[in-house]
């Protein structure tokens, strides 16, 4: 029976990123069966799989997690002894099967073999050679897979995926088909939000019971215990909290999740200034980060609203990737006599509390589209373009980024090393700045590049005036109207 494999795993598997083989199912050179593609084809288009990641996915593993905080690197490398027992003993269980089937096989060709012996002896002539023949031919297979090389192709995929399986487990979401791993001891919950994935949660601190979700298949381990008490009946059906359990096997798991902005509850958190950094003379990048107890759930793209301690206030695009939304980013720019910005520039410390309400706005990623995709940010409007950035890097669906911002002046591109970054870090990036360039040369850039402007899907941020007239240029030039997303930051 053909062995069929998640995308996810198939590019592990295989050491690429899970969007050049979205790239390859779209030009029809892998096929899928309900999402996964087979062993088989993907040998056939990857035939030397081998142990060590290539550097394509080292890149993109590299730029994740440059998204987390320093206290999540790392500890998902390796699980915990009672997980990695708890591995080895599925895995033992799922080998002890597969050598009892194959035990029962070689019994069976063995009886089949004494029974051709029989047949060819007590038939007529020309039966008998035939029997002999499909004997001989029957030999002949066995030994050459007795003298097969443990290196060959299947063998290298099988070895490489049963060390896969102990150091991550798969999970599966129904009824969306997500999927995303669960590194080491890190917790379901945990994993799918580094994933880019919106599964339902509370305060991620195991008291709310907002996580519970319903293993479909597989094994949990619970990491620590919770507050919230599942009753019986739940506990019956399968149910845990994601928030509290990691996962030991592959997993399939029926869990709720935000699939439009309209899923996402509105939510106010006291949220410490860690730091305010100064990125110009008018233009400063704020951090913040959440109590433990309280992650701010946002799609990438999405703005907030802030209020200082003094009252002060202002809503603003969130300018880093939900995958980490602990430690929310916002770019402020000084303005005559905005109160806000004043008290930003020049009274705001460290330690101090900013609240934090939202998320709102629709000006969201097309996750389940691997076109590729073109970001386009005038000035200020890189913040929630760099969160959208983050996030498709993140989900690793998107077949290839081109990234253009343009500003007035080579001193306003505040965020040129982290663009550079990426362009280094991705194969599939490109990233041209535009300095004093007009709306229409922007466009006409676009256009330049973009020989068949309506096989991408557009993203286009900043002031209105800019925004617009783009967005009716991209409009002249074929672009639809469900392949553009615009966002006015005025």
């Amino acid at each position: 029976m053909t062995q069929l494999l998640s995308l996810s795993r198939a590019a592990r598997l295989a050491g690429i990123t899970r969007s050049e083989l979205q790239k390859r199912i779209r030009h029809g050179q892998l096929t899928t069966f309900e999402g996964e593609i087979s062993a088989t084809d993907l040998l056939q288009i990857y035939p030397e799989v081998k142990l060590e990641q290539s550097g394509d996915l080292e890149r993109v593993e590299r730029i994740k997690a440059n998204a987390l905080p320093r206290s999540h690197q790392g500890e998902g490398t390796l699980p915990s002894a009672q997980v990695l027992i708890a591995r080895l003993k599925s895995l033992n269980q799922s080998l002890v099967q597969k050598a009892t089937a194959l035990e029962t096989a070689e019994a069976i060709l063995a009886e089949l073999n004494a029974r051709l012996t029989t047949m060819a002896e007590s038939a007529d002539p020309n039966t008998a050679v035939c029997t002999r023949e499909i004997q001989a031919w029957l030999a002949a297979e066995r030994s050459q897979l007795v003298r097969r090389s443990t290196a060959d192709n299947q063998a290298r995929l099988f070895a490489k995926d049963t060390f896969l399986r102990i150091m991550a487990a798969n999970v599966k979401l129904i009824p969306s088909g997500h999927d995303f791993f669960v590194e080491g001891t890190e917790s379901i919950l945990d994993a799918s939000v580094r994933a880019g994935l919106k599964l339902a949660y509370g305060c991620s601190s195991v008291n709310c019971g907002t996580c519970k979700a319903r293993v479909v298949s597989g094994e949990v381990y619970k990491t620590r215990e919770h507050d919230y008490v599942l009753s019986g009946h739940e506990k019956e059906l399968g149910y845990i909290l994601t928030c509290s359990n990691t996962a030991v096997t592959d997993l399939v798991l029926e869990a709720l999740e935000s699939l439009s902005v309209d899923d996402l509850p509105q939510q106010e958190i006291r949220a410490d200034v860690c730091k305010v950094e100064r990125l110009g003379e008018d233009i400063i990048q704020l951090k913040l980060r959440t109590p433990r107890t309280q992650t701010l759930r946002f799609m990438a793209g999405q703005r907030a609203h802030l209020t200082l301690e003094d009252g002060a206030s202002a809503e603003l695009p969130i300018a880093s990737c939900p995958c980490n939304g602990r430690n929310l980013h916002f770019l402020v720019r000084l303005l005559p006599g905005n109160r806000f910005s004043q008290t930003l520039f020049c009274d705001l410390r460290q330690g101090q509390t900013v609240t934090v309400t939202g998320p709102s706005g629709r000006f969201v990623l097309e996750e389940e589209s691997p076109e590729p995709a073109v970001f386009v940010a005038f000035g200020d409007g890189i913040a929630p373009i760099k969160s959208l950035l983050e996030h498709a890097v993140s989900i690793d669906v998107i077949e290839s980024f081109h990234l253009y911002w343009g500003v007035p002046k080579l001193e306003a591109q505040y965020q040129a090393q982290w663009c550079r970054a990426m362009r280094e870090s991705l194969d599939n990036f490109a990233y041209a700045p535009l300095v004093d360039a007009q709306t229409a040369d922007v466009l006409a850039v676009v256009a330049s590049d973009r020989p068949e402007p309506d096989s991408s899907r557009y993203y286009v941020a900043g002031p209105e005036a800019q925004v617009r007239p783009f967005a009716d240029g991209l409009a002249r030039l074929g672009v639809s109207q469900g392949r553009l997303l615009v966002e006015a930051l005025d």
